[in-house]
């Protein structure tokens, strides 16, 4: 008895110290009828971030699948009814403890409001629901012709009738209610008078190219001019050069040269517009771009010269934990000189153990090895605007043969070798993670991509051929801070999913500047 009452007291005094395990809990997929482009899932943030194209009712959306890690527990049901994404909504996901996600939705919605005679552009207050219109000084305000308006997702009314053609007494502030999805909103029209006839808005200058924003009466000769600071003679940019969108212009200036200083100005008839100076930019190429330099690191071929700065990264570190290096340098160049990189998706393992992995390089940075899977870091410092990437490749494509569990149907399809190129603003390179747990991969849609381009080959190219693709830009105005330049065997690599023997040649990767 005493023995007994011994154990209990020692017992009662053991703490349990085992820890519960740390596995964090995130989604993987979040997939929402009427959407625009792919989820972004910032794991990092715990951000689920949606596009809404503009048929959506953002009010009342419907989710239509998602995936979390395996274990994982959605408290709040958001299957079974429509959800208001209108403002950020949290959602908890548990596993051993929990975490707490946003959802934040965008929904691009194309608005205008145009009145005849309008100067430049209507600035549209969505959240203020305001609508300001300028007009030129003597335009008579009682009664402006209405040329089109359009205030919320396709489909909404305006009352009073006023969207194709209709009339306003503009003396006063208007008011319109706004339909869509069996709610309105009521928004207020200002119109002032204005005595200039046409102004210089903006100039964006990139590198041997340039933008000139400027607003001015519809329907007249709108334009631009520029030159080199410091001469007498403008130049007229041709009209074929300049998209109109009421009064509202934008003329794009090709074949400028390099750090040089222009000015440039807004024209309408024969009034001008305020002259702006502006400064382009360097043409800068990315080091070792041409593949020349090269050193065996142990097993690691890096795309470097020994003891140099590296710029290119490769998953050489990753695919040498269970094989060789499967991103080296070969002999085999378009000019037969030099060397190039010849990248190959390769099952790496023994017997059916291990996993694919697809031959690539990238402007970047590998960080470590997480199990089996790679943490990258891409991006290199850079702040111009080129146009476009051109370079030489040759590719032969295998079937593929190798996959994750969500890409089971591509097995046996050609697999597709791919050339990416992205500027993004944001304040350090992007991290990629392709470890399904804490899966992060690049989305040409984020909210911090400036420009996108890529280039897409599932058909075998025996010799070296030349490609090229443009960068199309979001803005103008937005200035990079990091260049993503990747280049795989296999375009679905992130997923382990390849063909084994794909191989991609790449060699004499030159950035464009001019169009």
């Amino acid at each position: 008895m005493i023995a007994a009452v011994m154990l209990v007291l020692v017992t009662a005094c053991i703490k349990n110290d085992i820890p519960y395990p740390r596995i964090q809990a995130n989604f993987l997929t979040f997939n929402v009828e009427g959407q625009g482009a792919g989820t972004v899932v910032d794991s990092l943030a715990l951000n689920l971030n949606v596009t809404l194209d503009e048929s959506a009712d953002i009010y009342a959306v419907n989710v239509a699948d998602y995936t979390v890690t395996p274990g994982a527990e959605l408290l709040e049901d958001i299957t079974s009814q429509p959800v208001d994404l209108s403002s950020p909504l949290r959602l908890t996901l548990r596993l051993y403890q929990d975490y707490v996600w946003t959802v934040r939705a965008t929904q691009n919605i194309e608005r205008y409001f145009e009145v005849e005679g309008q100067i430049g552009q209507s600035v549209i207050d969505v959240p203020g629901r305001r609508i300001l219109v300028q007009v030129r000084r003597g335009a008579d305000l009682s009664q402006l012709r209405v040329i089109r308006a359009k205030l919320a997702n396709a489909g909404s009314t305006i009352f009073p009738n006023i969207a194709d053609g209709g009339v306003i007494d503009a003396r006063r502030p208007v008011a319109l209610s706004v339909e869509a999805f069996g709610r309105a909103a009521e928004w207020t029209v200002y119109v002032e008078t204005v005595q200039e006839t046409v102004r210089t808005v903006s100039v964006d200058a990139w590198t041997c190219v340039a933008w000139i924003y400027g607003q001015a009466e519809a329907g007249r000769a709108n334009g631009a001019q520029y030159r080199i600071a410091g001469t007498e003679e403008w130049t007229d940019v041709p009209d074929d050069a300049v998209t109109h969108n009421g009064g509202a212009f934008t003329a794009r200036v090709d074949h400028l040269s390099a750090s040089t200083t222009y000015e440039a100005r807004a024209v309408s008839g024969n009034d001008v517009g305020e002259t702006m100076t502006v400064t382009t930019g360097s043409v800068v190429q990315m080091p070792n771009s041409d593949f020349d330099n090269w050193w065996l690191d142990g097993k690691i071929w890096c795309p470097w010269a020994e003891g140099g700065t590296p710029y290119w990264g490769t998953g050489n570190k990753g695919a040498t934990t269970l094989g060789n290096s499967n991103t080296v340098p070969t002999d085999d160049t378009p000019s037969g000189s030099g060397w190039a990189a010849m990248l190959e998706t390769r099952f790496i393992g023994i017997g059916s153990i291990g996993k694919l992995a697809a031959g690539n390089l990238f402007a970047g940075d590998y960080v470590r090895t997480d199990g089996t899977n790679g943490v990258l870091a891409l991006g290199r410092s850079f702040s111009e605007r080129p146009t476009r990437l051109r370079g030489m490749y040759k590719y032969t494509g295998s079937t593929i043969s190798h996959s994750d569990a969500d890409h089971k149907n591509l097995i046996g399809r050609p697999d597709t070798c791919i050339v990416w190129v992205a500027l993004i603003d944001s304040d350090q390179p992007f991290e990629i993670r392709t470890n399904p747990k804490d899966r992060n991969l690049f989305n040409p849609d984020g909210p911090e991509v400036i420009a996108y381009g890529k280039m897409e080959q599932s058909q075998t190219v025996e010799g070296y051929i030349p490609f090229q693709f443009d960068l199309e830009y979001k803005s103008t105005s937005r200035v990079p801070k990091y260049i993503l330049l990747t280049a795989s065997a296999s375009k679905y690599g992130d997923f382990f999913t390849g063909g084994s023997g794909s191989v991609l040649y790449i060699d004499d990767f030159v950035l464009e500047y001019d169009y």
